[in-house]
């Protein structure tokens, strides 16, 4: 096994401990999004033109973006009490990959979140939303969820090691909220102003978005969308490919040399 590897996974099991033993902040995280759903489901779609049931099948797909996009916000925190507690430090004059740290705490956000989207999943069920499409689309759907909370758990290593302070990462990190609410994820952009519309469809979370949904076959693509909603598919993973090629380099070299 590589030094990557053989650290990462150390990194990776160090991590996953961590979050067991702060179960609060595991149920805070896996009832936010169900409680969202209902809330919205039921309050914005009586609210909506389209009927209740097609609304909350219509949000399933932007509420599991919304909550990978969150993967910024957790990995800032965690990034940034590490460093702030002195962990990063102690960590940085051990033998090992400078890579290790960050892509532990990366894949074990990861295997979280993929969990953590069963019991989700399973309310969006029992509120009438359905996998329209093909079982190979929807498993499609669903890496593509993962390598987009993967990418921006990456932005929110990065930024947590350059606050260095958990609490100007949390206050930073609830400003992350507002992303969602410049995209698709909870209402269609057909109706938006000219240039709202366009800062939304640029949003990478549309995208995410617009691919899901049409990969479980939930909506079709709209119609006269900017280019990554138009071609969803293409343009999250065009976005990934960005933010991975951006932040994993970037949070790589400040983990390596303390970078403010």
């Amino acid at each position: 096994m590589s030094t990557l590897a053989y650290d990462s996974h150390a990194m990776l099991g160090r991590q996953l401990r961590r979050m067991r033993n702060n179960p609060g902040l595991l149920v805070l995280t896996q009832t936010m999004p169900v409680s969202m759903l209902l809330f919205f489901g039921y309050v914005f779609g009586s609210a909506l033109a389209m009927p209740g049931g097609e609304y909350r099948s219509f949000l399933v797909p932007g509420l599991l973006v919304a909550t990978a996009a969150n993967g910024i916000m957790t990995g800032m925190f965690q990034a940034a009490a590490d460093t702030h507690r002195g962990v990063t430090d102690r960590f940085r004059t051990l033998p090992m990959s400078r890579a290790a740290v960050p892509l532990g705490q990366a894949c074990a956000d990861l295997v979280v979140t993929a969990a953590g989207a069963v019991p989700f999943l399973l309310v969006g069920l029992a509120v009438g939303w359905r996998v329209e499409g093909s079982a190979p689309a929807a498993v499609g759907a669903f890496g593509l969820l993962l390598l987009f909370r993967f990418a921006t758990t990456w932005i929110g290593i990065f930024l947590g090691l350059l606050t260095r302070n958990e609490e100007a990462a949390g206050q930073l990190g609830g400003a992350t909220f507002l992303l969602p609410l410049l995209s698709n994820a909870y209402i269609p952009t057909e109706g938006l102003p000219g240039w709202l519309r366009t800062i939304a469809e640029w949003n990478p979370i549309s995208a995410v978005t617009t691919a899901l949904r049409d990969l479980f076959g939930n909506a079709p693509v709209p119609q006269g969308a900017a280019w990554p909603v138009a071609h969803p598919v293409a343009g999250s993973l065009m976005w990934c490919a960005v933010l991975l090629g951006v932040f994993v380099p970037a949070a790589v070299r400040g983990y390596a040399h303390g970078e403010r």
